[in-house]
């Protein structure tokens, strides 16, 4: 099949899905094409259960595996979406609680990884499934990172005050990256590839990732500043952020960096004031009409494919033991994750408990977790650990983000 063929049957379902929501469920767009490609893929399963002698999901199974959804999203739609999210981003109250949206990312992201990790080790032990920590540790890092994909989508909607949604954002838009970073150092000491890792190496490797990829981001970012001074066209200035989005992303994974928090920070640097200040309001609308239209086709994209995953992820009685117990186990090293990372740190005054609670039930998990959780190797290990990782993603997405609202508006009452 080729590209061009994947593409055209992916944007129809997508298409039928969102008019399906649009007509009957009235749901986030995003949310109700994962429900219904959720509702079509058990039907499927129902349908090959009561007639063996067909293979109905033959069909949606070969376009998942040619669509490679890890690759493409890791390698190469994950670029475009943290691009548009970041420049969706007010970087005005980022920059004024930059040492909340820090704490959160790399600290909170870390203490989320091994909180997960000890809790998931136990409930292992305790249904029956004796995994190492190790894989445990790589399970924390694919579940630790609250998804920007959802996170900004869902921001757009709830009508938050500024620097909350700032805080929310920044820490979403980063946090994967950190995630990415562990996932990757995990994955080499469990497979054996980094026998002798020592914690100095460690920090080396995840200095050069992260701080490389803030730094080559900035680098980039002022770059492609200096191409919207000087190209007053709209046309070109939309050229210009298409080639910072790619091409960041691209040179840090070929340096060794992050590529993630690069194009993120390449992303805050042409979302600001001073790039705002380089267009008109013509160049202005454009651009910003340009980037939510691939955010909303790249979303719509990916939750259809990630509905049409469980295909490929049904847990055994002891993972699904696993699963029920893991939900809301995530939810509380989440909380308490989040809660220790703003101790030194003084968040927003006294609306510290209100914030984390608003941050706790707003952590949605998304595609990337799910991504990472394909490329883990074949085997027993993967067996058990992709649908735990899977069945959490749909739970926060589904539940958590459909409640969203209501929390957030029980918290944060919207004014008369």
């Amino acid at each position: 099949m080729s590209s061009l063929s994947l593409f055209a049957i992916l944007l129809t379902l997508c298409t039928l899905c969102g008019i399906l929501n649009y007509k009957f469920l009235r749901l986030p767009m995003t949310i109700g094409i994962l429900l219904i490609a959720l509702a079509g893929s058990l039907l499927l399963k129902a349908l090959d259960i009561a007639l063996p002698g067909v293979d109905l999901h033959t069909l949606p199974m070969s376009i998942l595996d040619s669509a490679d959804l890890p690759g493409n999203l890791l390698d190469g739609a994950l670029s475009f979406l943290l691009f548009a999210g970041a420049l969706q981003v007010d970087t005005t109250e980022m920059m004024k609680r930059k040492f909340s949206v820090l704490f959160l990312a790399i600290v909170g992201t870390i203490l989320a990884v091994f909180l997960l990790a000890g809790a998931m080790y136990w409930v292992m032990a305790a249904v029956g499934l004796h995994m190492p920590f190790l894989w445990c540790v790589v399970l924390g890092a694919i579940l630790a990172p609250t998804d920007p994909v959802s996170v900004v989508g869902m921001l757009r909607r709830l009508g938050l005050p500024g620097p909350i949604q700032a805080i929310f954002a920044g820490e979403s838009l980063f946090n994967d990256g950190i995630s990415i970073v562990i996932f990757g150092l995990a994955m080499s000491l469990v497979t054996g590839d980094a026998q002798h890792l020592t914690l100095i190496d460690a920090f080396r490797a995840f200095g050069l990732e992260a701080v490389g990829g803030s730094a080559l981001g900035f680098v980039a970012g002022m770059i492609g500043l200096l191409c919207f001074r000087t190209a007053r066209d709209s046309h070109l200035q939309l050229l210009v952020s298409l080639s910072l989005a790619a091409g960041t992303f691209s040179l840090a994974h070929a340096l060794g960096m992050s590529g993630p928090i690069a194009v993120v920070v390449a992303g805050l640097c042409l979302g600001g004031k001073r790039a705002q200040s380089s267009m008109d309001d013509h160049a202005r609308k454009e651009l910003n009409s340009f980037w939510t239209l691939v955010d909303e086709i790249l979303n719509a994209l990916l939750f259809l494919m990630i509905g049409f995953e469980v295909l490929a992820a049904i847990p055994g009685h002891r993972a699904l033991w696993a699963l029920l117990i893991g939900i809301p186990l995530s939810i509380a090293a989440r909380a308490l994750s989040v809660f220790l990372a703003i101790l030194p740190i003084h968040l927003y005054g006294e609306h510290r408990g209100r914030m984390l609670a608003v941050l706790t039930w707003g952590g949605l998990r998304g595609g990337i977790s799910l991504s990472l959780a394909l490329t883990l190797p074949a085997g027993p290990m993967k067996d058990v650990l992709a649908p735990i990782c899977y069945g959490i993603v749909v739970f926060t997405i589904l539940v958590q983000g459909l409640t969203m609202e209501p929390v957030a508006l029980y918290f944060y009452p919207r004014k008369k």
